[in-house]
């Protein structure tokens, strides 16, 4: 094809009103803190660096300007599901989008193609790896471009914890295509991510617009790790039962196993890794976006931009690598603003492994200096002993100035203990023993105990043998996991967890600063619902009162779903769901005046849902 002679003019503002755009199209009356700055600066043609939290509505910052400017946004978004699932999402709305990726035949792409050069799409979703190719850069070069919008844009950065080498060469786009405006968005940034994304995008002339990173809707729960099938079980029986939720694991073995283990307790629960072949990667993601109450158990690599809202709660089964990660994947919880939950379990042997795999990298001193720091932020958050998410704020440079009362540390404020005797003891021991031991040998050797081992290494004769017999030893685990966690131990790299001193427990070991430890809650037994779930927490469907008519409108919505081949949410958002229950309109005209209610939905589903409504109130 030659793209020349399909060649358009240069894009132009048109005469809509962004605000008669979101009502008339998305169905809401008015945009979010910092939406309508972002919009206003892109719409007038200026560039934008975004930073908002997940579910914080970041996709309308481009989408509602992509509708306002003349020509088509190209979308550059990492992974093809999410792609495909934003292109069904904004057609229901009426809006011409189209994506274009290695799903297509050629017959496809050639029509997608066509599209664009007619100026038929106001939207088109391209890999980045797509979008670098000659042709599609030759293909955008003769067609009316209105915005680019660059998302996930914190893949660009190699401190990311979602590096892609393709997000390298997006920088080329300032260069090609100077009078178009570009808006880079990502939810998970610290400063130094920040202004790597800047530069490696060429956006440090930018106007840079920065939400805050809280997420009031979310509770955070961190746990130290025993039995941790048991506790999950438990977790989810006494706080999620039937509720979507993702389940993270660090290994391909690890996910399977807890996938199978939750089935055979009757959970509809699916792993996903990259051990699995596509086609049932693929299946499993489309029942998670499609069906309700499925659990999806996984590693890192599922849920970058998964746009389901109704993700109840978010489980980690393995400690995160850093704070960026941590908040990206439990920011998966809770899109739609209700209740939910982020919960993980952690343990001495996840700091180990995680320590050892840093210091084993292949990484340069400077990328371990970087990533030390940032699993130690992870650990600082897991051990304090006040409010969780004032820490967690504070480490993207975000504050909250009073305590959440959402978080198990305010919650259920943990107890401190004088550790300096308890400390002593066991630093003492590691170096009475030689500092090639794991800590189960050493707990036994501070609790007397006569194994065979210890008699066999003659640690019986050592002045640390049968000190610590006051502590139990989940007591010492605990001991010995915060001084790990705070760098007083270290993994040795080389070894199997041996324990050794760093050249920071030295005041310790003599006696001579104080050391308050946190300690760790007793384990109950789950009879219900626990207290940390059970304040400031309630789920759509407890406050429903109507349960007929909210399962009359969920099976109405799910009957639409299935006849468009698209997920529930698409259609409406549980929040929607129940506003309509609640307000009950009688008539077309009451309907639009529901939140997420737009033009286009109205005219396709509003008198399916009044009818449905007519129907539960018996007219």
């Amino acid at each position: 094809m030659d793209f020349a002679q399909l060649s358009t003019e240069r894009p132009r503002v048109s005469d809509q009103d962004p605000e008669e755009v979101l009502h008339r199209i998305f169905g809401y009356e008015t945009f979010r803190p910092l939406q309508g700055d972002i919009i206003r600066e892109v719409v007038n043609g200026g560039d934008a660096l975004v930073l908002m939290p997940t579910g914080g509505g970041k996709s309308l910052c481009y989408q509602v300007p992509a509708l306002v400017r003349a020509g088509t946004a190209i979308v550059i978004s990492p992974l093809i599901a999410l792609m495909q699932d934003q292109v069904a999402a904004l057609k229901e709305l009426g809006v011409r989008a189209a994506f274009l990726n290695s799903t297509m035949d050629f017959e496809q792409a050639r029509d997608t193609e066509n599209a664009l050069m007619t100026g038929e799409l106001d939207l088109l979703y391209c890999a980045p790896e797509r979008l670098i190719q000659p042709r599609t850069l030759d293909l955008l070069h003769h067609a009316s471009i209105s915005l680019f919008a660059i998302d996930e844009a914190h893949c660009v950065s190699q401190w990311g914890h979602d590096f892609r080498s393709d997000y390298l060469e997006l920088s080329r786009l300032a260069h090609e295509f100077p009078g178009v405006p570009r808006i880079a968005l990502t939810a998970t940034a610290d400063e130094r991510t920040r202004k790597e994304i800047g530069e490696r995008l060429s956006l440090t002339e930018a106007r840079h617009f920065i939400s805050g990173f809280d997420r009031p809707n979310i509770q955070y729960r961190i746990a130290p790790k025993t039995n941790a099938n048991k506790q999950l079980l438990d977790f989810i029986k006494a706080e999620h039962d039937g509720d979507c939720g993702i389940v993270y694991c660090l290994s391909r073995n690890k996910v399977d196993a807890t996938a199978k283990m939750l089935s055979d307790k009757g959970y509809t629960a699916l792993p996903y890794h990259a051990g699995l072949n596509a086609g049932d990667r693929a299946r499993h993601q489309e029942r998670f976006l499609r069906e309700d109450g499925v659990i999806i158990v996984a590693t890192i690599a599922f849920g970058m931009g998964i746009d389901k809202p109704d993700v109840r709660f978010v489980a980690h089964l393995d400690l995160p690598k850093s704070l960026e990660a941590y908040y990206q994947e439990t920011g998966r919880a809770g899109r739609d603003g209700k209740p939910s939950t982020a919960w993980m379990v952690y343990g001495l042997q996840d700091v180990i492994k995680l320590r050892q795999m840093l210091e084993g990298s292949m990484g340069n001193d400077h990328f371990k200096r970087v990533e030390r720091q940032k699993l130690d932020a992870m650990l600082g958050l897991c051990e304090v002993t006040s409010c969780r998410r004032q820490v967690l704020l504070r480490y993207f440079g975000d504050t909250l100035e009073d305590p959440c009362g959402n978080c198990d540390t305010c919650l259920n404020p943990p107890e401190t203990w004088d550790g300096k005797v308890a400390v002593q003891k066991a630093l003492s021991c590691v170096f009475r023993t030689g500092q090639r031991f794991g800590v189960t040998y050493l707990i036994d050797v501070l609790r007397g105990s006569e194994n065979e081992r210890i008699l066999q290494f003659g640690h019986h004769k050592v002045s640390t043998y049968g000190i610590g017999t006051e502590l139990s030893v989940n007591d010492w685990k605990s001991v010995f996991r915060q001084l790990v966690a705070n760098g007083y131990l270290r993994a040795d790299p080389e070894g199997y967890g041996a324990l050794q001193l760093t050249e920071e427990c030295r005041p310790l070991l003599k006696g001579e600063v104080p050391i308050q430890l946190r300690k760790d809650p007793v384990i109950k037994s789950s009879g219900g619902r626990s207290s940390a779930g059970a304040s400031g927490r309630r789920k759509i469907v407890d406050q429903i009162t109507d349960k007929t008519g909210w399962e009359a409108l969920r099976a109405c919505r799910k009957a639409l779903a299935e006849e468009k081949g698209v997920p529930p949410y698409v259609i409406f958002h549980d929040a929607t769901l129940f506003e309509i229950l609640e307000k009950r309109p009688n008539s077309l005209a009451e309907m639009a005046e529901i939140n997420g209610v737009g033009a286009a939905k109205l005219e396709k589903y509003g008198d399916t849902f009044l009818a449905a409504l007519r129907e539960l109130d018996g007219l």
